[in-house]
């Protein structure tokens, strides 16, 4: 799977934009799903590698239109409501969904259901799971244990640590950040968490701002870091690159790449990467609620992996296809 989708995604004529004819609608061929992919945002390079999964999905379906269409802010719950009441309201054939909240979204996705309209969830769990066809995602308390048992190791299973929340209300986040603390206490007892209870926010500023507070406050004291996303491991890279005592020395676990973190990982700055498969996250969502649509089944809970890059295995070829994941545009 990862080999086809690692090429270069055609761009031109793959996915359909809203308000064009259904293709096959005017020679006779077959019906076109119109699938509504609603992303918590759509500026961090996670989403854009996402979308070019669904659009390989749409590719080889061949009777499947994606509209992309996400909020520009992460943190714009009622905005991704509003997306998600639109589509509902357009008459798309199925919504696939990464919601920001896991409790705001659970209402607009029972009422789709309601008008015959199914969802499938990806990256990011609702709180209620009833009303959704599957969700397709890592298991990220998992990714969390990733990294601490990377933590732990580093620091020999002593030493000082912070965790930098994401954002209230983000399941897969909370997720890494319960499975970061649980993995900690229980297999490193000798690692102290400083903090625990800061928040980024969803952007790269906000980020920036809050790591560099806790740079000033805890400084001197700490040993490593963990961040649980993009934006707020870019933030945390920014504040620690700021202390030259601190860049190399503080151990930095960092979660979904870019090329900043990629570029400071080879620089000593970032000691792991936790890693998703975005591509084939995007993908197998698109996919699996075609299959729901045609009649097939589908399962309840499909993973699409977890994997941490260091330093020694960045340059493997595996680790180096998801440290640079195809992107749509590319």
């Amino acid at each position: 799977m990862r080999n086809l989708l690692a090429g270069t995604v055609c761009l031109w004529g793959l996915v359909g934009c809203a308000g064009e004819a259904p293709k096959g609608a005017a020679d006779g061929g077959a019906r076109t799903y119109r699938i509504a992919v609603i992303p918590k945002g759509t500026t961090h390079e996670f989403w854009r590698s996402v979308h070019a999964g669904a659009a390989q999905a749409a590719k080889e379906l061949g009777n499947v239109e994606v509209i992309w269409k996400g909020p520009l802010q992460e943190s714009d719950r009622e905005g991704q409501i509003s997306l998600v009441q639109d589509f509902v309201t357009r008459r798309v054939d199925g919504i696939v969904l990464a919601p920001l909240d896991s409790q705001a979204l659970v209402a607009p996705v029972r009422s789709a259901k309601a008008e015959g309209i199914p969802t499938v969830i990806f990256d990011s769990a609702l709180a209620d799971e009833s009303d959704i066809v599957s969700y397709v995602a890592t298991d990220n308390h998992r990714c969390g244990a990733l990294a601490a048992e990377t933590m732990g190791k580093l620091l020999g299973g002593k030493g000082r640590v912070i965790l930098l929340r994401y954002s209230a209300g983000s399941e897969s986040t909370e997720q890494r950040e319960q499975g970061f603390l649980d993995a900690l206490a229980k297999e490193f007892p000798g690692i102290e968490i400083l903090s625990s209870n800061q928040y980024s926010g969803t952007s790269f500023e906000d980020a920036l701002s809050v790591s560099q507070q806790l740079m000033l406050k805890f400084g001197d004291q700490v040993d490593g870091v963990f961040t649980v996303c993009e934006p707020n491991s870019t933030g945390m890279l920014g504040a620690i690159s700021g202390h030259e005592e601190l860049a190399g020395k503080v151990k930095f676990i960092a979660f979904d790449p870019n090329s900043r973190l990629i570029s400071a990982m080879q620089d000593g700055k970032v000691h792991g990467i936790v890693l998703q498969d975005p591509v084939k996250m995007g993908y197998l969502a698109v996919k699996s609620i075609v299959d729901h649509l045609n009649g097939k089944p589908v399962e309840k809970r499909i993973s699409t992996e977890e994997f941490i890059a260091t330093p020694d295995n960045m340059h493997e070829t595996e680790m180096a296809q998801l440290l640079k994941p195809p992107q749509y545009g590319d």
